[in-house]
């Protein structure tokens, strides 16, 4: 990560080192590990590297030779003063190594490293080896070459005597984000997380300044957060930026704009995932600082104010989005930020669309495609808002006409954005849904589904759009196809998610019902059972997809046989339901009707047949790595009807 080295580098070059050769020999390694490089700020990043003191007291200056030699009786000789070997050799390392450490360029530092190379031994180069992958890195050109510099580095640094080392946590730490660049992100975890422990360690037993370890602990933090992220991991990515915004907090003004910019990162993050409530307030607080630091028509409020129009539509609070939408499209106009003010505008527009004020919105996007490319993504977006709209409206051939703009645009980016266009066409598959076009939305989620699969950053979006092909595939009874498409939609999910996010319950709740189908009960019990778990812990008990998954049980154990077990869940459903009240009232007297009918078989059954084995309940869901991921939004509004 540039940035990270930019900080990194800046903190080596604050060394007063008297030479490079004791700085860097194994002794001074592995026994003063306390003498680490002075604090730096989080938030001053330096382009170019900063000369350590140079070398001088080693450097033995000749004396000037008289300039009238003497001329008494016989002594006319004029001596030179002489310059022995070592002397020279002391002179031209001290002269290379002002020349590396003066470089400005990383063509400079290279062609001085090269000379070092022949006057140093290779176990006196850890530092100089660190220092060149740092510059490498932050320029991000050649990713290969750093991590060849930083594995000699970690070579001669890393001596291998259980000591933690505070360079070799900073080694570590490029290494890591090298690999991130080259997309090798195990390589990227491991080289990481020992550069954690090793910081870890060096804070525990006190050996080097917290001021230290702090700004090298952050970059370490942001970059484990970049990595979960790519892999599909948010859940523990976000964990790594919350303990990112605790340094922060720790270390800058409360007013820096840094800081700002950091409760808005760590809002954005859970929104990835969903999660509107626990995003509010890293959003508020961002605008909050903002605000004070910049003035309410600085850009930074500008964007803080998007964000919360996209947490508070989350949150359905959309009279609150739309206001703080408008409020950011004053400041984005004010300061001609094209770009960003048309994709506010067509936020503003999807925010009038769920307040229902469809003719306001296609209003809004008349003025916006005016202002597009013929070919721009954005473009595609205003007629895919258009098409939300018009479906309101029940024009539903005009609605078609729109997506079929929108896609012709979006197929000639595929290449180029593909991120952007599988959001894209799975929105548009949202609205063939709603259409009722089945097989026109499954075929655009299968392509939408090739071009994720090849990203493996986007597994959430991926296994979001397995679960939509699952669930329409089940809708139009093609159960036994359904099926892989939900269990595999499970399994990344919990990757990315953790194993209680409540998108995955939906999943599960539809394996029971593929698998009830099937003539499959013991199969749709266990995965009811676990769905019910999932939908307890992340909704609780008393939500309506809740109590939905406990009838779905009761349904499981009566196809079983197990009446017993079949008439506790449905009660169980009749006590939840009683707890809503009289809105509840006609889903109240159905669980009512249903239990009365379970009870009349069990007395059926009790005398007619011996009752069927039924399967214990796990009293857990399924263990699932604490990853996470992108589930749509419309994904429980969607599955709850199968």
């Amino acid at each position: 990560m540039k940035r990270a080295s930019i900080l990194l580098l800046s903190h080596l070059t604050r060394q007063k080192p008297k030479t490079l050769t004791p700085l860097l020999s194994r002794n001074y390694l592995s026994s003063n590990t306390t003498n680490t490089p002075s604090y730096y700020s989080l938030h001053s990043p330096t382009n170019n590297l900063k000369s350590c003191t140079k070398t001088n007291g080693l450097i033995i200056k000749p004396h000037q030779s008289q300039s009238n030699p003497s001329r008494n009786s016989g002594t006319l000789v004029e001596t030179t003063p002489q310059i022995s070997s070592r002397q020279k050799k002391i002179k031209e390392r001290s002269q290379i190594e002002e020349a590396f450490e003066s470089a400005a360029t990383v063509e400079g530092m290279l062609e001085a490293f090269k000379d070092m190379e022949a006057c140093f031994d290779e176990r006196e180069l850890g530092l100089a080896l660190l220092k060149v992958g740092l510059k490498l890195d932050q320029q991000g050109e050649d990713p290969e070459k750093a991590l060849t510099f930083a594995t000699r580095a970690l070579k001669v640094l890393d001596i291998g005597d259980d000591k933690p080392s505070f360079l070799v946590a900073m080694t570590l730490q490029l290494m890591g984000s090298v690999s991130y660049s080259l997309k090798r992100f195990n390589d990227s975890l491991g080289y990481l997380n020992r550069a954690k422990r090793i910081l870890g360690r060096l804070e525990e037993e006190g050996t080097t300044s917290v001021e230290d370890i702090r700004p090298v602990l952050h970059a370490v933090l942001l970059e484990l957060s970049n990595v979960k992220t790519a892999m599909g991991r948010r859940e523990e990515a976000i964990d790594n930026l919350k303990k990112c915004l605790e340094i922060k907090e720790m270390t800058m003004d409360r007013g820096s704009k840094e800081l700002g910019v950091a409760n808005r990162e760590l809002a954005e993050a859970y929104v990835a995932v969903l999660n509107f409530n626990e995003a509010l307030p890293f959003g508020l607080k961002a605008l909050d600082i903002h605000k004070s630091g910049l003035g309410d028509y600085s850009v930074e409020v500008a964007y803080d104010r998007k964000l919360l129009g996209v947490i508070y539509s989350g949150l359905e609070e959309h009279d609150k989005a739309l206001e703080q939408n408008v409020l950011s499209q004053k400041v984005l106009k004010s300061w001609g930020l094209r770009s960003e003010l048309l994709h506010a505008e067509i936020d503003a527009a999807n925010m009038q669309i769920a307040l229902g004020k469809y003719d306001e919105a296609i209003n809004t996007l008349k003025g916006v495609v005016q202002q597009t490319e013929k070919d721009g993504g954005t473009r595609a977006l205003v007629f895919i808002s258009m098409a939300k709209a018009l479906c309101h409206l029940e024009k539903i051939a005009d609605a078609k006409r729109c997506l079929e703009i929108a896609c012709g645009i979006l197929d000639k980016k595929e290449t180029a954005s593909p991120v952007e266009v599988a959001e894209a066409y799975s929105e548009i598959a949202m609205l063939y849904e709603n259409m009722n076009e089945f097989e026109t939305a499954i075929s655009l989620l299968k392509r939408t589904q090739s071009m994720l699969e090849k990203l493996p950053q986007e597994q959430h979006s991926e296994g979001s759009v397995s679960a939509r092909i699952g669930w329409l595939l089940l809708l139009t009874g093609k159960v036994t196809q359904a099926i892989p498409y939900l269990e595999s939609a499970a399994e990344m999910l919990k990757e990315s998610f953790g194993s209680k996010h409540f998108g995955i319950g939906y999943v599960y709740n539809n394996l029971g019902a593929a698998y009830l189908e099937l003539d499959r009960p013991q199969s749709a019990a266990q995965m009811f059972a676990v769905a019910k778990d999932i939908m307890d812990a992340a909704l609780g008990p008393h939500h309506a997809d809740s109590i939905e998954a406990y009838q779905n049980l009761s349904k499981a154990y009566s196809a079983m046989g197990s009446y017993t077990l079949a008439i506790e869940f449905q009660q169980r459903a009749i006590d939840a339901w009683e707890s809503h009240g009289p809105s509840a009232h006609d889903m109240l007297m159905e669980a009512r009707r249903i239990r009365e009918q379970l009870k009349t078989k069990a007395r059926d059954a009790s005398t007619n047949q011996l009752p069927t084995k039924a399967l214990p309940l796990p009293h857990s869901s399924p263990s699932g790595r604490n990853e996470e991921t992108y589930i749509m939004t419309s994904l429980s509004a969607r599955i709850k009807q199968a």
